[in-house]
């Protein structure tokens, strides 16, 4: 028996998943197969609501997203998953671009999106070799020297241990958010 299984997804504390669920239920999929994510914007942050979708569904389930960017953060992840749906026999329907992969067009617009993100791939690939080349052929590092000496990684981190806003952080250190949470990440793992 096959099933309709719903995924929400937001990537802040300040979004809310109450119109994807809203969206998602009038769509028909049940409650009790709605799978949803909070707070996974940070690169690899976890989305333990896909991994049990992913382990639940079943080859002939349907899987319904809002949006065909909830499925990741980025289009090789989006086109990863739908590729791994596919190949698992789950149909996968997007609501606001109105892809569905039980269709000829909307397994040709995932088999478009597929090639988007492995092209996209391949040209970060050839700018990041060409960044390399260009570094040493003036003499430098290989690699970008870091942007926060190891002294004020340091404090970055003694500051965000006693509960300082990383966004704020960020701001008075002169760096991204990114680089912030990488800089902790760091010394974590």
């Amino acid at each position: 028996m096959t099933a309709t299984l719903g995924y929400a997804r937001v990537s802040t504390s300040g979004q809310d998943l109450a119109a994807q669920r809203d969206a998602l239920t009038a769509a028909g999929v049940d409650d009790a197969r709605l799978f949803a994510d909070t707070m996974t914007g940070a690169a690899g942050s976890e989305r333990p609501g896909l991994a049990a979708l992913l382990d639940y569904a079943r080859p002939g389930d349907v899987v319904v997203v809002t949006a065909i960017d909830r499925l990741g953060r980025s289009v090789v992840e989006v086109t990863r998953t739908i590729a791994d749906l596919g190949g698992r026999g789950i149909t996968l329907r997007a609501l606001r671009e109105n892809v569905d992969t039980a269709t000829p067009t909307g397994r040709a617009v995932a088999a478009i999106m597929a090639s988007l993100a492995e092209l996209e791939l391949e040209l970060g690939r050839e700018r990041r070799a060409a960044s390399r080349e260009s570094r040493r052929a003036r003499g430098l590092p290989a690699t970008k020297p870091p942007k926060l000496s190891p002294e004020r990684q340091e404090q970055l981190r003694r500051l965000a241990a006693t509960g300082e806003p990383v966004t704020e952080l960020a701001k008075v250190f002169g760096i991204g958010r990114a680089t912030a949470y990488r800089y902790l990440q760091d010394r974590s793992s």
